[in-house]
């Protein structure tokens, strides 16, 4: 069925592109492992091509798969289609059929209000890798902003790493038992409209969503061997989020709040913050920008993300040479408790077609009760070389 709808497609395309990226990967930890079968280092390969077949009238069919090799933990090792979708252009409407990405948020470090797509969380723990999920997205631009209206008739679950995977929890998460607030389970249709409007230097955007939580709690359960694992549980949920961005000179000001509604308890979470950007600082040709963020949730050190009181401070840096030298260093520190953490991430150019990134993740101080506790033998440094087609 599918290849008759891309061939249907095909057909009638008037520009045809391909392009994406292949990618070798290498992780260094710094500390030996807490768990049996965990290793001290990995490689992985990653490829990710996308072929988009276009229409004078800006409708166009994308494809974009992705596909790791990992040669530690074996969950790592996965196959996903990112984006199989055909847009259609109408004069005062734009719909997406098939399976897409869409992102909301303005704040660096947490990104409470994205929703719509489910975090590949072995791709990196940052949630800033999603997973591609089925979509009819409608989308209804006005001179007065622009309304968009999601129908997700099927739910992805969220991965993890395995047993011999590093970064993961303890004890490890068992995927392969989900449980379901719904009796529909991940067939559930979830729900979802959203409102944005650009103002003079003001981003607003503000949305409800009704469905399946992306963000599951895990239960403590044993597997056929008695061991302890724990099992994801997806709950229903009803959201109202919140997104707003202000320019101010060199300032630019962001704020993300939710607030969500499910059986189990309703609770508010938001992270604001700024960021001064100073261009050609000391006529050095050398851009910079201070990040200073605070996220909050409600639910305290019951929350499974690690940010319910947490100050992160970062900064940016662009060398602004040939080379499209980039850096992003930051640090987050846990009010309530002496959970510290800091990363970087950072990347060039090297000639026209390949790339070299060199990231870092090292948990500074951490407690027992700190949600990045079962992490804290996982410092590493991440280097990639990607090449770009």
């Amino acid at each position: 069925m599918l290849a008759l709808v891309f061939l249907f497609f095909v057909s009638r395309a008037e520009a045809c592109e391909l392009s994406g990226h292949a990618t070798v990967e290498g992780r260094f930890f710094f500390n030996d492992a807490l768990f049996p079968g965990q290793e001290g280092e990995s490689a992985s390969v990653a490829l990710q091509p996308e072929f988009y077949h276009g229409r004078q009238n800006g409708s166009g069919f994308t494809f974009t798969p992705f596909a790791r090799f990992d040669s530690a933990d074996p969950e790592r090792s996965h196959f996903d289609i990112r984006e199989l979708n055909y847009l259609m252009l109408g004069d005062q409407w734009e719909l997406t059929l098939g399976i897409s990405r869409v992102f909301w948020g303005v704040t660096e470090f947490v990104h409470l209000v994205d929703i719509i797509n489910q975090t590949d969380y072995v791709e990196d723990i940052d949630g800033e890798d999603k997973l591609g999920q089925p979509m009819i997205h409608l989308s209804i631009p006005r001179d007065r902003g622009v309304v968009d209206m999601f129908v997700l008739p099927y739910f992805r679950e969220r991965t993890f790493p395995g047993e011999k995977g590093r970064l993961r929890t303890q004890p490890v998460v068992d995927t392969g038992r989900p449980v379901y607030e719904s009796a529909a389970k991940q067939y559930h249709v979830d729900l979802a409209l959203r409102y944005s409007l650009t103002a003079g230097n003001w981003d607003f955007g503000i949305y409800y969503f009704r469905g399946t939580g992306r963000e599951p709690g895990l239960l403590l359960s044993t597997d056929s061997s008695g061991r302890p694992v724990l099992v994801p549980f997806y709950m229903q949920i009803g959201q109202t989020g919140l997104d707003v961005q202000a320019v101010v000179g060199d300032w630019l000001f962001k704020l993300e709040s939710i607030y969500r509604t499910s059986k189990e308890r309703d609770f508010f979470a938001g992270a604001a913050g700024f960021e001064y950007s100073m261009v050609n600082v000391a006529s050095s040709g050398l851009d910079a920008g201070l990040i200073a963020e605070w996220a909050y949730d409600e639910r305290g050190e019951e929350a499974p993300m690690p940010f319910d009181n947490d100050v992160m401070l970062g900064i940016r840096l662009a060398l602004n040479d040939a080379a499209g030298t980039e850096a992003l260093m930051g640090i987050s520190r846990d009010l309530d408790s002496r959970d510290s953490v800091f990363s970087l991430e950072s990347g060039r150019r090297l000639g026209e077609a390949w790339k070299i990134t060199l990231d870092a993740f090292f948990v500074i101080d951490s407690s027992e009760e700190d949600a990045v506790y079962p992490l804290r033998a996982d410092d590493n440094l991440r280097i990639r070389l990607s090449y770009y087609f």
